[in-house]
């Protein structure tokens, strides 16, 4: 008997049936086994009972009958398919047996396309028992392996010193660790099972766990952000919020992880303190300085003489130059402190825009450079605060032109995409190379190269922008070509109470 053979036992007293039956179905390729008596019957089903797919069982025979036969093996094995063949079949015999279990019954005398028949019919019903016993197996080992690695998991996420948060598609927490409870001030079993909306986590927290769910569309993948917990802000934490997709790109759900930086903050914050208690008492004599410059380069002072005016003038500009790494520095430690971001309303960001495009006009005449705006006739509202959108599109519209050679183009685009305001500032500059563009947004980070090198800066200025953008829950991107120009993009999300003014 092969294995992985279709096999068929026959039980019946009659010789001439049981030679008959394995006639037929050997030629069908089927394996078939003969018993003359019931009890033959049972040892070759107790002997084969992984390779038996179908019996064929006589009621009426000597000794052990047909019926007492079908009772064993129903009680051995009740998925067994039994189809009963008896010259003595009634219709109350065979109800009778299909009552017992059997599967089907055939009467003799029978033809042997009647006995293919049947025993196809109870070969189908057989092989989807064994691919449902097979899926069955394969169910139950792969809970099993879920459930271990569910456990593993599970334990190592429990002993992580880090809060970890993840919920599924429906924005609804899976699994928490003590680390989020104890960090959030939130119990564990208000936070399992429930949704992020019903949980009372900060909203900055909330906000980016659902928008994480929305991101299919984005040109970005996570958020990351700084939270303070406690009326007295006394933990600060540090949140990373990232969608989960299968294979196929989709999104399932989103885990976030929450770092206690409270330590980081406090060193931080007196390392800011210093700093700006440094560059304040610097910012007065050093503007005394410049001023003083100006009227002596004006003649007020008396008569300056060519070198003379030379000598100033690099001076002034190097006073200049000192005076906006103060102010950035000032301006970092702001954002360090959270207070940059002081009031946030409804806001058009087409008219910041303008007022800056404004203020630029000069700077960018003198290089000859075209100042370009586009936006659509209806622009979303933002939620920001007003200063703070100035000085992100001061600073990157002034970079624009300051690496843009003369005759140049800056462009500066507005729009929508996927619930976020879109802003671009493109140019036809020098470009940023590859390797520097991973960098381009670090503190005090300087593009070095041989054009650049002229251009007075502090590398403090994007550092900055994104700073303030990431504080509005936006984010900041940046492509570029050595020689073609750079095109910085900025999404910042849009108002949820108002869908925009003309312009």
């Amino acid at each position: 008997m092969m294995p992985d053979q279709i096999n068929i036992l026959v039980i019946d007293d009659e010789l001439v049936m049981r030679e008959g039956c394995t006639r037929i179905l050997s030629k069908d390729g089927w394996g078939v086994i003969c018993a003359e008596n019931g009890k033959q019957g049972l040892d070759q089903i107790q002997s084969h009972l992984d390779q038996i797919d179908v019996i064929l069982l006589d009621l009426m025979m000597p000794g052990m009958s047909g019926m007492e036969v079908l009772d064993q093996i129903r009680t051995i094995n009740p998925n067994l398919l039994i189809i009963v063949i008896t010259g003595y079949a009634t219709v109350e015999s065979a109800v009778e047996a299909m009552k017992k279990g059997a599967y089907d019954f055939i009467p003799k005398p029978f033809t042997p396309d009647q006995l293919r028949i049947v025993v196809r019919r109870a070969l189908e019903r057989r092989i989807l028992q064994k691919e449902a016993d097979f899926l069955r197996r394969e169910r139950e080992r792969s809970l099993r392996d879920i459930a271990t690695e569910k456990s593993k998991i599970k334990t190592i996420i429990n002993c992580m010193g880090d809060g970890v948060l993840v919920c599924d598609g429906d924005g609804c927490i899976v699994l928490s660790n003590p680390a989020a409870s104890r960090m959030l001030k939130i119990p564990e079993t208000s936070l399992l099972g429930n949704f992020v909306s019903q949980c009372n986590l900060p909203p900055e927290l909330s906000s980016a766990m659902a928008q994480s769910l929305k991101t299919k569309e984005m040109g970005y993948s996570a958020l990351s952000q700084e939270l303070s917990i406690g009326e007295a802000g006394e933990i600060y934490l540090r949140a990373h919020t990232a969608p989960v997709r299968n294979d196929l790109g989709e999104i399932m759900g989103s885990v976030t992880v929450l770092q206690d930086i409270s330590h980081l903050k406090e060193l931080d914050k007196m390392k800011s303190e210093f700093i700006a208690m440094v560059a304040h008492e610097l910012r007065a004599p050093i503007a005394s300085v410049e001023q003083q410059l100006t009227v002596i380069l004006n003649g007020i002072a008396g008569e300056v003489t060519e070198k003379q005016e030379q000598l100033l003038s690099r001076a002034k500009e190097r006073t200049k130059g000192l005076l906006t790494l103060i102010n950035d520095l000032l301006d970092l430690s702001k954002i360090e402190a959270g207070v940059m971001v002081q009031y946030k309303e409804p806001l058009l960001l087409q008219e910041v825009i303008l007022k800056v495009i404004d203020l630029m006009k000069a700077e960018a005449g003198a290089k000859r450079i075209d100042l370009q705006f586009s936006a659509p006739s209806q622009v979303p509202l933002i939620q920001a605060d007003r200063n703070s959108m100035e000085g992100i599109f001061n600073n990157l519209i002034s970079n624009a032109i300051k690496y843009t050679p003369e005759g140049g183009t800056v462009r500066v685009t507005l729009g929508e995409e996927a619930g976020f305001v879109k802003a671009t500032v493109s140019d036809t500059g020098i470009g940023i190379k590859k390797e520097d563009l991973s960098r381009i947004f670090d503190k005090f980070y300087r593009v070095r190269t041989s054009e650049t090198r002229q251009i007075i800066g502090t590398g403090l200025g994007l550092s900055i922008v994104k700073s303030i953008v990431e504080a509005h829950l936006g984010t900041i991107s940046v492509e570029s070509e050595v020689g073609k120009g750079t095109t910085f993009t900025v999404l910042l999300p849009k108002e949820k109470s108002g869908s925009g003014l003309e312009i």
